[in-house]
C-alpha cells in the first residue's frame, strides 16, 4: 500500500495505485455478452469516486462490504467527462485497521461556537408563540445532539458531520443581513423557518462510517419530518400553556418548511406562497450553491485548468479564475487610483 494516501480530490486520469476506500454503494450487473461486472462508489473524506470491476463474480461481489472498507488495486481513467476507477483486485479491510480521519469528514468550525451564535440570532424572535416553539426544540436534548452532528446532505452541500448546523447558521447570518432590506416581511417567521427548514435532516440522515438515509428518512423525508415535528411541538406547547397555539402561525411555519425547496421537481410538496417562504428558499439555495461552486474549485485536481470538470448537479463546469481579476487600471499598483476618476465615479 502507498505510504502517503491519495485522496479522491487529488486523483487524475492514468494513475495506478492501491489503497483503502470506504464503499458507499455496490451493484452487480451483466454485460451484453453475459459477463458479470461490479459497479460501486468509493469514497473518502474529500469526495466520491465511481468504480467498476470487470469480469467479476458473485463471490467477489458478496465480499465487498457496503459501508465498509475495501483495499483496491487498479487505475483511474476518464469516462464520459468524469473520473472513474477500474478495480483489478480488491479485498475487505477491518474498520479497526484504518484511520477513520481519512474517511469521516467533519466541519472545520467549532460546533459549540456555531450553536451559540445560532441561538443568539434566534433570541431576536419577538412573537410569543414562535419564540416558545423554538424554545421547545432548543430544550430537546436529543434533538439538539442530533442537529449538531447531522450532515446537511449526502453529497450535494455540507456533506459532513456538523454540516447541518454550519449550513443553518450560514442561512441565518444571510437572513440577518438581508432582512433590513424588506421591512414588510415577518422576521420572526423567517428566523424560525431558517432554523427549522432542514431540521428534519437530523432524523433523515445517519452519519456512521458513511452518510446514508435512515429508514425514516427514506420513507418520509426531512421536509415532512420537520413539518410533523412543528405540529407536535406546537401541540405540546398548547397543553403546557393551557391555550391553543395560533392556527395561522402554525400553518405559516409549516408552509415555509413544505415550500423551501421551491419547486415540485426538487421534492417540494408545496410551492412558496408567502414572501417569507420565497426569502428562505432563495437564501437556502444560495448557501448550497456557494458551497458547491467554491468546493468544486478548491478540490479540483488539475491546478492548470481554468474550469472544473462538469458538475451534474450544477449542469455546468465552474470557472476557477473569477477571484483573480487584475486591478482595473492597468499599470497602476493594486489599490492606487486617479483622484479625478474617483470624483467622477462617486460624486
Amino acid at each position: 500500500m502507498n505510504e502517503k494516501r491519495r485522496f479522491v480530490n487529488q486523483l487524475m486520469p492514468g494513475e495506478t495505485f492501491d489503497q483503502v476506500f470506504l464503499v458507499r454503494e455496490k451493484d452487480l450487473r451483466t454485460t451484453k455478452s453475459g459477463d458479470l461486472y461490479i459497479v460501486c462508489t468509493l469514497c473518502d473524506r474529500t469526495g466520491t469516486l465511481s468504480a467498476r470491476m470487470w469480469q467479476a463474480s458473485e463471490a467477489v461481489f458478496g465480499g465487498i462490504p457496503t459501508d465498509g472498507f475495501l483495499h483496491v488495486k487498479g487505475r483511474t481513467e476518464e469516462y464520459r467527462g468524469s473520473l472513474q476507477f477500474v478495480i483489478d483486485a480488491c479485498r475487505p479491510v477491518p474498520a479497526e485497521k484504518v484511520d477513520m480521519g481519512d474517511f469521516l469528514r467533519t466541519t472545520d468550525r467549532d460546533t459549540e461556537e456555531m450553536w451559540a451564535e445560532l441561538l443568539e440570532i434566534l433570541r431576536s424572535i419577538k412573537d410569543k408563540f414562535v419564540r416558545l416553539l423554538i424554545k421547545k426544540f432548543v430544550e430537546d436534548r436529543e434533538f439538539v445532539a442530533a442537529f449538531k452532528r447531522a450532515p446537511a446532505a449526502m453529497t450535494m452541500h455540507h456533506p459532513y458531520i456538523g454540516g447541518l448546523l454550519e449550513h443553518t447558521l450560514n442561512v441565518a447570518r444571510a437572513a440577518q443581513a438581508v432582512l433590513p432590506l424588506y421591512p414588510a416581511i415577518n422576521a420572526d417567521l423567517v428566523l424560525a423557518g431558517v432554523f427549522l427548514h432542514d431540521a428534519g435532516k437530523s432524523a433523515e440522515l445517519s452519519s456512521g462510517t458513511a452518510i446514508r438515509y435512515t429508514d425514516r428518512g427514506q420513507l418520509i423525508g426531512h421536509i415532512t419530518i420537520a413539518a410533523i415535528w412543528i405540529g407536535e411541538k406546537a401541540a405540546a406547547l398548547a397543553d403546557e400553556l393551557g391555550e391553543p397555539f395560533p392556527a395561522r402561525t402554525l400553518n405559516l411555519l409549516q408552509h415555509i418548511i413544505l415550500a423551501h425547496h421551491g419547486e415540485y421537481q426538487f421534492g417540494s410538496p408545496k410551492l412558496p406562497a408567502i414572501p417569507e417562504a420565497f426569502f428562505i428558499h432563495y437564501l437556502d439555495n444560495l448557501d448550497a450553491k456557494m458551497y458547491m461552486t467554491v468546493n468544486a474549485i478548491a478540490n479540483d485536481p488539475d491546478p492548470k485548468a481554468s474550469f472544473t470538470a462538469y458538475l451534474k448537479q450544477l449542469e455546468t463546469r465552474v470557472y476557477k479564475r473569477s477571484s483573480d481579476l487584475p486591478d482595473r487600471q492597468a499599470g497602476l499598483p493594486a489599490g492606487e487610483k486617479h483622484d479625478d476618476e474617483e470624483k467622477s465615479l462617486f460624486e
